[in-house]
């Protein structure tokens, strides 16, 4: 079973996603490959597996990728088939933090194997407030994200369940009732 969990940047979607992660020993965080640069204390191999656009274009054409998407221009996300393997090799659940196209895509790709949670901000505001907070992105970057956030909303029926992460305390607990629900 795999769990799916798609949110607009800043959502909070990885804070659930490592909640979850230190209640069920059963799950396992699947590392996406990114071209883009590491942020703050991000390092390879932990958040994500940091890698070239030339290198990420070429696993394309060798097939290594189960979904893949230019996010902005010349940056890529995707999920590696060996990343999968390695997980489902322990006998555990895959988790995936991912954005929305990805998400979907994955739904798609593992129909009634998966659980899709789409993770939505109280407002656009809060969602600026959250963004600038970070300190992590400049005011251009945060423009871009909040413009891609409105475009990734319209995406949440693709999902099985929305949680909108207003107050943290009920979102982590309606996470955790949903993936109990579903794998138990």
């Amino acid at each position: 079973m795999v769990l799916i969990f798609s949110a607009p940047s800043g959502a909070g979607k990885s804070t659930l996603v490592q909640h979850l992660l230190a209640h069920r020993s059963d799950l396992e965080f699947s590392i996406s490959a990114t071209t883009r640069a590491p942020r703050g204390q991000e390092q390879d191999g932990k958040e994500y597996y940091f890698i070239s656009v030339d290198e990420f274009k070429k696993r394309i054409e060798q097939g290594a990728f189960v979904e893949y998407e230019q996010v902005y221009k010349d940056c890529y996300y995707g999920t590696l088939r060996s990343e999968i393997q390695r997980i489902t090799d322990k006998g555990h659940h895959v988790v995936f933090d991912i954005d929305v196209k990805g998400g979907a895509n994955l739904k798609r790709l593992f129909g009634d194997q998966a659980l899709a949670l789409f993770i939505a901000p109280p407002s656009l505001d809060e969602l600026r407030r959250r963004l600038v907070g970070r300190a992590t992105d400049t005011p251009e970057k945060i423009e871009e994200r909040l413009a891609k956030a409105q475009l990734e909303m319209q995406d949440a029926p693709l999902f099985d369940h929305i949680i909108v992460n207003d107050q943290l305390e009920q979102a982590k607990a309606q996470t955790l009732q949903l993936v109990h629900d579903f794998l138990d």
